[in-house]
């Protein structure tokens, strides 16, 4: 007999091994000669060194499709090991996670990120093809949680080494000297709604292996003075609060093999009435230089509540 143990250091367990363990208990009723058990993070494998690969093969599989789709039904399991199809390779045409143009990344728990409007759809589509993508539009109309999930995209397909997150630390009047609490924990919560897309892209133990090796940062504007940012997809939200000099210094920090996303909303500018906004400045001097994209998103991309439309249309004319 021989015995190897396949470690799951960064993978949603429930997401993998299915309720109750079920993918595995299905797996192991495939090769009865051998012994499969699932503890923890561990998967035991006893048996003949023909099963064993034949096993570790079919486990190997399962892994590159939980990275494709964030997770792994017992239909797939059953469907592999029928020899109907390798779900490395060849999606089912009956399969709902066949592959849909407009699916940027599989998420979490079954969430499917996909652009879902005309603007979001350029917004992928200008991603692709520049290295710089300024994405601007009011609030609710998923620049941000599309430029996330494109961040994320790139990361699981190797594309980058890390990703990196970050915005200015100035909101609604706010001042950072007011909240309670340390460094970070009075930033923590203007970087909410980065964690909130990440929560619904990456599985908790997966993000938490990034963040505590690196691979995923989310940091205020002002960590990034002096840095190169190299094999990085760099996401700046919240643009519209920045400066001239801070736009000017997040610009220059991209370094070979990166690629960066700029978000934000020219009507909601936090800054006090005396400084310009950055990102207006830069939209007006950066334009025309080839290799950046300029993608405007309006009310018809609102993908939150029905009103928010309303919202936003109703302002429009106050403000007219």
């Amino acid at each position: 007999m021989v015995e190897k143990i396949i470690t799951l250091d960064d993978v949603s367990l429930v997401d993998f091994l299915g309720v109750h363990n079920a993918n595995i208990r299905e797996v192991a009723a495939a090769f009865p000669q051998s012994k499969i058990l699932s503890r923890g993070n561990e998967i035991r494998i006893q048996g003949t060194a023909p099963e064993i690969v034949k096993i570790t093969d079919v486990l190997d599989s399962l892994l590159a499709h939980y990275q494709k789709y964030g997770r792994v039904t017992n239909d797939n399991v059953v469907r592999y090991l029928n020899g109907h199809l390798s779900i490395s390779t060849k999606p089912s045409k009956n399969s709902k996670e066949n592959d849909d143009p407009d699916v940027i990344i599989y998420g979490n728990k079954g969430v499917v990120v996909k652009a879902k409007t005309p603007n979001q759809k350029k917004l992928v589509e200008a991603a692709n093809t520049h290295d710089l993508v300024f994405a601007v539009g009011p609030a609710g109309t998923g620049k941000t949680y599309t430029a996330v999930a494109m961040a994320v995209r790139a990361l699981k397909n190797r594309e980058v080494k890390k990703i990196i997150i970050t915005r200015p630390a100035v909101e609604a009047g706010e001042n950072l000297g007011f909240l309670p609490g340390d460094l970070t924990e009075k930033i923590d919560p203007y970087l909410r709604p980065i964690y909130d897309a990440l929560d619904d892209m990456i599985a908790p133990e997966k993000l938490k292996f990034y963040q505590d090796n690196r691979i995923v940062e989310i940091a205020p504007l002002a960590y990034m003075r002096g840095r190169t940012l190299n094999n990085a997809f760099i996401l700046l939200d919240e643009a519209q609060n920045t400066t001239p000099m801070q736009m000017k210094m997040f610009l220059t920090r991209m370094g070979p093999s990166s690629k960066a996303i700029i978000t934000g909303d020219k009507s909601q500018v936090d800054l006090p009435r005396n400084h310009k906004s950055g990102l207006i400045e830069s939209l007006r001097v950066l334009e025309g230089i080839k290799g950046i994209a300029f993608v405007e998103l309006d009310g018809t991309d609102v993908v939150r509540h029905r009103l928010v439309k309303d919202i936003l249309s109703a302002y429009e004319k106050h403000e007219q």
